[in-house]
């Protein structure tokens, strides 16, 4: 990486990092020579954009919300950069809820809605003829790279467009106030408290249950990130070798090389689980050895470049083959999984697919001899002791994020009802932890999970990662056929 002789010896850690609301200075220590000759000899202006996709159903979705909140501004920011380390940034990714209402993906930006007009306030390209172009090292140009104009931005993103410096007189004139607070804390000290102490959690309220039910340039959008995932899991596959050479390690980096190419990143931290760590629910280390014999849990998913993700688990044989132990715990989940997929339909409770996947795996560890009660007694309120093997719940809503519409209530969510655009993931798992004695010893260390993204539709469900096999017989044809 190019160090940044001159953004060290700016203001970034000072005026630029506490102030991102005005135009910046920078005592560089240039010369007057050097800073006219670079004032000289650029080609310059707007280029050339197009509008995008979601242009349209954003509008839409603004005005929705504008309708639910007559009255009052809404304020919702991208967020800021975060340092990493001294004077390098993360990889920026913009607030579920902005991108939601404006397409927009980058850093700073702040969405204005106010009686019904939506504004986007962000930071713009600087002229190659404004010093910033070269001396601002976190957001000129030759640092990071061009951004839109404001011309180019309102086409693109189809809504007014104002540059940021404006933003703190905007916010500090007008009515009542509603901030999706908690993104950028600098917008969040701009506005005073809404005189409805629970303005600004409504607000956040609203936002993720609009996003419950996906509208259809949404459902493209994810079954661009699943199918993008299926050529993930296929790479990975493919490279099986270097799998057993290098271990966990080559399949979290195979993957993320085509999320990168075919996607934004990774939806989320990828799980590569080879044999115990598959035990451990959210294992991201990744640093273990694949070893033949033993099963490898993969749980990955593309993020588009849209920032919609999918979420898809697989459990293979490292071998390629699974043994009879490993196959016949593997059909149980797969039935528990099958039972899951077959309750997601519209109109049904949405715990429904959860309690039909965890009978079928109560009922399994029942017939194993593993439950120390009765199937129906383990899966009752008061017992509940089969969760011992399974711990987590059966799916979860999916879209922007990959555990979505988190801050929607439960009486439309966990306790509401299906319908039909609602998109979520189905997962049953069994996990026997190396250091469990109440399990026989050849089930130590042995984790698997299935999981796959529905789509809720008229008359059922449709399985958008349906292309990647499911039953222990298509999954060993599937790897025969792929590894070298």
């Amino acid at each position: 990486m190019t160090h940044k002789w001159i953004m060290e010896l700016s203001t970034h850690e000072g005026a630029l990092l506490s102030d991102r609301f005005q135009p910046a200075t920078y005592p560089v220590p240039a010369s007057d020579a050097l800073v006219r000759f670079m004032r000289e000899g650029w080609s310059d202006g707007d280029d050339a954009v197009e509008r995008l996709g979601v242009a349209d159903w954003a509008r839409g979705r603004r005005e929705r919300l504008s309708d639910r909140f007559q009255g009052d501004r809404l304020v919702i920011p991208a967020g800021p950069l975060k340092p990493r380390a001294n004077d390098t940034d993360y990889r920026f990714r913009a607030d579920t809820a902005h991108v939601y209402l404006s397409g927009n993906q980058t850093s700073d930006a702040v969405l204005v809605i106010e009686d019904g007009e939506a504004t986007l306030f962000f930071r713009p390209r600087h002229a190659k003829s404004d010093d910033a172009f070269w001396r601002d090292g976190r957001y000129g140009e030759a640092w990071a790279g061009r951004r839109l104009s404001l011309t180019e931005a309102s086409e693109v993103y189809g809504l007014t467009c104002r540059h940021l410096y404006e933003l703190p007189d905007v916010l500090r004139s007008g009515g009542p106030t509603r901030v999706h607070r908690g993104v950028d804390p600098d917008v969040d000290t701009l506005v005073e408290m809404h005189p409805d102490a629970g303005a600004d959690q409504e607000l956040a309220v609203t936002m993720s249950e609009m996003r419950l039910t996906k509208d259809a340039w949404e459902v493209e959008q994810l079954q661009d990130a699943v199918d993008s995932t299926i050529l993930g899991f296929e790479d990975s596959v493919r490279e099986w070798g270097n799998v057993l050479e290098y271990g966990e390690r080559w399949i979290e980096g195979t993957f993320w090389r085509r999320a990168r190419a075919n996607g934004n990143d990774v939806g989320y931290e990828c799980i590569v689980a080879g044999g115990p760590h598959a035990t451990t629910l959210h294992w991201i280390d990744n640093d273990g050895a694949v070893e033949p014999g033993e099963l490898i849990l993969l749980d990955m998913g593309v993020e588009n470049r849209s920032l919609y993700t999918a979420d898809v688990t697989r459990t293979l044989p490292i071998s390629g083959s699974f043994t009879s132990e490993q196959r016949y715990l593997y059909n149980l989940v797969y039935a528990a999984q099958e039972a899951g997929i077959a309750a997601v339909k519209p109109g049904v409770p949405y715990r429904d697919f959860h309690t039909a996947a965890m009978t079928v795996l109560a009922r399994g560890l029942e017939d194993m001899g593993i439950l120390p009660v009765s199937a129906e007694e383990a899966l009752e309120k008061e017992s509940t002791v089969y969760r011992r093997w399974t711990l987590h719940g059966t799916g979860h809503m999916l879209g922007l994020d990959v555990h979505d519409c988190s801050a929607a209530r439960n009486e439309g969510y966990l306790d509401g009802k299906l319908e039909p655009g609602m998109v979520l993931t189905v997962e049953p798992g069994l996990y026997f932890q190396a250091s469990d004695l109440l399990v026989p010893e050849f089930l130590r260390g042995i984790g698997i999970r299935i999981e796959d993204d529905l789509l809720v539709t008229e008359d059922g469900a449709r399985n958008l990662s349906a292309g990647l096999p499911r039953t222990a017989d298509d999954v060993e044809a599937w790897m025969g056929a792929l590894i070298p």
